[in-house]
């Protein structure tokens, strides 16, 4: 009998022999005991650590891959944390919204050696232990990960319709059993494909997480960054192929056992089923559902999770007044108010703290470094859209195709723009290449995905009644794209490109400087800026670059970016 046919009620509940059980304890058993293996070890001397140089050796890149996941589950786990408490806020309160949404835009903005600075923060509150230098690590590896979620999840409760919001009131559901009843299940098919990314983001910038230098304080930890920072140092090809092996076994596991199975379990919350439809198949969900071990595990949470679910009160709440409204209205302008204070305070004090080493000259230099990049990513966006949105369209329509194109978008998607630094620059030394051009496809490597993802869910969440319309109708070709495909994915899409945007803005730092062993090649940019401040511990300076740059980002988004999403929220709304 095939049990993958079987209806999911049948399957959660219907024990099948076979060593499922035994399969799932132990996976989660391993898991267990090498969580306490890491645990007692973030009590050991850093010093000892760090005395213990990095290895080459391909054997160790076990060892150091392992903790390099278990750095990224936990930074994931923080950033689902963070997304469903900071975005269903921004979503839900007004007030809220006002500061949140430009401090997630500021915060995209920031590069992760913008927040190195944090490591001194992080190894002050566990001194001379390896406990506060893992614990920035994930920190820097949780700032790549976390906004893109955020946003995600934010732009979804945004665009729920208005009769599952209308049915949810008439249900008298509570926020808390609203959160987990719409919203969450709402918005899952595009936070899982923006997880992947998120956790391809992590990988990205794995090297400045791992190898973490801030003026004269060094702190390299055990893991696949450290070893890639460390190859390239020494200019180890062999080195370098065997990290990219590691990260390719890391992230097959990461799709087979989590993201596989989540994908499919989220064709279950999509808001239109056609007949026929084929879910998306994983043998670990299989393996989940199977288990009696699991289901036991499952049956707690979901108990924890019904804590408090309480239908409101049945009575209604009473118009607001006059009174009311305009209580509410001077509430308004205080909350407005205070946030111009605090931000010209904030201004203020970063404007002293700039002033005291870097000359008014120096600040006009960087504003045109800023053009430079901007310019950079205003390219390589449209180049990228032009690629990515025609194929993901495509993609899109086609779950089988989807399901393959996954996990390789999200093992390219990964791939830290070091990783090519060594035939960048042997190309631009030996061709005399200029910088300034050949070094800028370094910005898009990891953030085009972006686009890709989103516009791969929007596409796949294309109605099945609009599709079969427009067959029905004969509408094709340049016809079909502006009247059917484009409509359906413009609000996905504005999505990743804003993500995109500032994942580029992001990788600036990352892609402006490339050093190859001894031999360096610079652009003239932001990035490069704030990449040599930081690395000569200049914090003026480097307060100085990550400012301009968020100015630049904001102002772009606020300019260009947001009115374009209010227009596809407004117009191409699901509804």
């Amino acid at each position: 009998m095939r049990f993958d046919r079987l209806p999911i009620a049948v399957l959660r509940t219907r024990y099948v022999p076979g060593g499922w059980d035994v399969l799932a304890f132990a996976l989660v058993f391993v898991f267990l005991i090498y969580c306490a293996q890491a645990a007692h070890g973030l009590t050991g001397s850093l010093a000892r650590l760090q005395a213990t140089p990095i290895s080459l050796d391909p054997w160790a890149l076990i060892g150091y891959s392992a903790r390099t996941a278990l750095r990224m589950v936990l930074a994931m786990v923080a950033s689902l944390i963070f997304t469903f408490t900071y975005a269903t806020l921004a979503a839900r309160s007004r007030r809220a919204e006002v500061i949140l949404v430009p401090l997630l835009d500021f915060l995209q903005s920031v590069p992760i050696l913008g927040f190195s600075f944090t490591i001194l923060f992080f190894l002050q509150l566990t001194p001379g232990r390896v406990a506060g230098a893992e614990l920035a690590a994930i920190f820097l590896i949780f700032t790549s990960q976390a906004w893109n979620m955020a946003f995600s999840f934010y732009h979804s409760l945004r665009s729920i319709p208005d009769e599952m919001v209308e049915a949810a009131r008439n249900f008298q559901l509570s926020p808390w059993m609203r959160f987990w009843r719409l919203e969450v299940p709402f918005a899952m098919p595009a936070l899982i494909w923006n997880m992947m990314m998120s956790m391809s983001g992590g990988w990205f910038f794995l090297v400045f997480s791992e190898a973490i230098t801030v003026g004269h304080t060094t702190v390299s930890l055990p893991g696949v960054g450290s070893y890639i920072a460390l190859a390239i140092e020494q200019k180890n090809l062999a080195a370098i192929g065997w990290a990219i092996a590691a990260m390719f076994v890391v992230i097959l596991l990461f799709d087979q056992l989590l993201f596989r199975p989540l994908n499919a379990s989220a064709d279950w919350f999509r808001l239109d089923q056609e007949a026929g439809f084929t879910t998306s198949r994983s043998w670990a969900l299989t393996m989940m559902r199977r288990s009696r071990f699991l289901r036991l595990v499952s049956e707690g949470f979901a108990a924890l999770l019904r804590l408090g679910m309480k239908p409101r009160s049945t009575h209604g709440a009473p118009p607001a007044g006059a009174a009311q409204v305009w209580r509410a209205r001077w509430v308004d302008y205080a909350w407005y108010t205070l946030l111009i204070v605090v931000g010209i305070g904030a201004v203020w004090r970063i404007a002293r703290f700039v002033l005291e080493e870097v000359p008014p000259a120096e600040i006009v230099r960087v504003l045109l470094y800023g053009l430079f990049t901007l310019l950079r990513v205003a390219v390589l966006i449209a180049l990228a859209s032009l690629i990515w949105v025609p194929i993901g369209v495509w993609v899109g329509l086609r779950p089988r195709v989807a399901s393959v194109v996954q996990p390789i978008a999200q093992f390219l998607a990964a791939f830290p723009a070091n990783l090519f630094f060594p035939l960048v620059v042997s190309a631009i030394v030996l061709l005399k290449l200029t910088p300034d051009v050949w070094l800028s496809p370094l910005m898009i490597l990891g953030t085009q995905w972006y686009i890709l993802f989103n516009v791969i869910v929007g596409a796949s969440a294309i109605a099945p009644d609009l599709r079969y319309a427009g067959e029905n109708l004969g509408v094709r070709g340049w016809l079909w794209w502006r009247r059917i495909a484009l409509p359906a994915v413009f609000p996905f899409y504005v999505t990743g490109a804003i993500t995109a945007s500032g994942g580029s803005w992001n990788a600036s730092v990352n892609a402006e400087v490339a050093a190859w062993g001894t031999e360096t090649v610079r652009a003239h940019g932001l990035g490069a800026y704030i990449a040599d401040s930081t690395a000569a511990g200049d914090f003026q300076r480097n307060v100085l670059g990550i400012m301009v740059l968020s100015l630049l980002v904001v102002i772009l988004n606020r300019v260009f970016w947001r009115p374009l999403y209010a227009r596809a929220e407004r117009k191409f709304r699901i509804s």
